[in-house]
């Protein structure tokens, strides 16, 4: 019998059009669309399905964007296959999506929380002075010494531990130059800057936290339903008192992806289900764990065959 866990995505998963094949096909996900415009008082759901890109990208839109698309997708696999995840999990933002699932956070609050997070976060440092870059095929304790190395005195940090081999750094744009710099005259080739504007998971993000935190204490808070794997601590926990101090943690602490899915599966798991746009985080799980079964929908051909697979 298969064991699942529901993996919900974050920034760099969202694309124009995401969503609205199975809105047009399903009542659940145009209605969940339709309660994220109200709850905005913008019409999210026509920049989630027509965009243009450069709308999406802003990461005021990006973030509640990427929300509304998972939790829609959510509602349409539980009304048509009844399936019941044992351990929720986001990457960076996807948490938010993860505490919605898991019933601690109010889809609407949930929305206009991470639409604030997005501005935040780009108000903590101006544009151009932050960046990130993945770093491929290199243990952690190099990227460690390579960021090190790199920061005389400025901040460059490995942020997200993705999975064996994948590594992103993040901090000062001038910093990040240095370390991929360095990474190049070590013969390391795979260093790939990314189109970010925002610095995310490293202490550049501090100033962010504190806001996000007075918006959080605003909120309701439930008992989680499902445990949920918090990027922070790469480990389950269902406690309501724990949500807020594990969120505003994690926008500037490294996400623990890989540590986050092989905990999952030292628990149980035999079965992930990717829940939003893309197929981001079942590649990384691929690369993790081979031993986990992959499901993932965004169309509605990919809708009837995870159909035909899980049920």
């Amino acid at each position: 019998m298969e064991v699942f866990a529901f993996l919900f995505p974050g920034q760099g998963s969202q694309y124009p059009g995401m969503g609205k094949e199975l809105a047009e096909n399903f009542a659940v996900v145009r209605q969940t669309f339709e309660e994220a415009d109200d709850a905005l008082s913008t019409k999210l759901s026509r920049i989630c399905f027509e965009g243009p890109e450069s709308d999406l990208l802003l990461t005021e839109n990006t973030q509640p964007a990427l929300l509304a698309t998972s939790i829609a997708f959510l509602r349409l696999l539980s009304a048509e296959t009844g399936l019941k995840p044992v351990f929720l999990a986001g990457h960076s933002l996807g948490e938010y999506s993860a505490l919605v699932a898991a019933g601690s956070l109010d889809f609407s609050e949930a929305l206009r929380t991470v639409r604030s997070r997005g501005c935040f976060m780009q108000e903590a440092v101006p544009v151009g002075t932050g960046a990130m870059a993945a770093v491929l095929g290199v243990e952690a304790e190099i990227v460690a010494e390579i960021c090190r190395e790199a920061a005389q005195g400025e901040i460059v940090v490995p942020a997200n531990f993705n999975c064996p081999g994948q590594i992103v750094i993040s901090g000062h744009a001038t910093a990040v130059n240095r370390a991929v710099e360095i990474a190049k005259e070590r013969g390391i080739r795979k260093v790939l800057p990314l189109p970010v504007s925002v610095p995310s998971h490293c202490s550049l993000m501090t100033s962010a936290g504190e806001k996000l935190a007075a918006v959080i204490d605003t909120v309701s808070v439930k008992q989680l339903q499902v445990p949920v794997v918090s990027n922070v601590e790469a480990r389950p926990y269902s406690e309501a008192e724990r949500v807020k101090e594990l969120l505003v943690a994690q926008i500037s602490s490294p996400v623990l992806w890989e540590s986050s899915v092989k905990e999952m599966a030292a628990q149980g798991v035999t079965s992930v289900v990717e829940v939003g746009p893309g197929k981001v985080l079942s590649g990384l799980v691929k690369k993790i764990d081979r031993n986990l079964t992959l499901n993932h929908f965004d169309t509605l051909d990919g809708f009837k065959k995870i159909i035909g697979e899980v049920t």
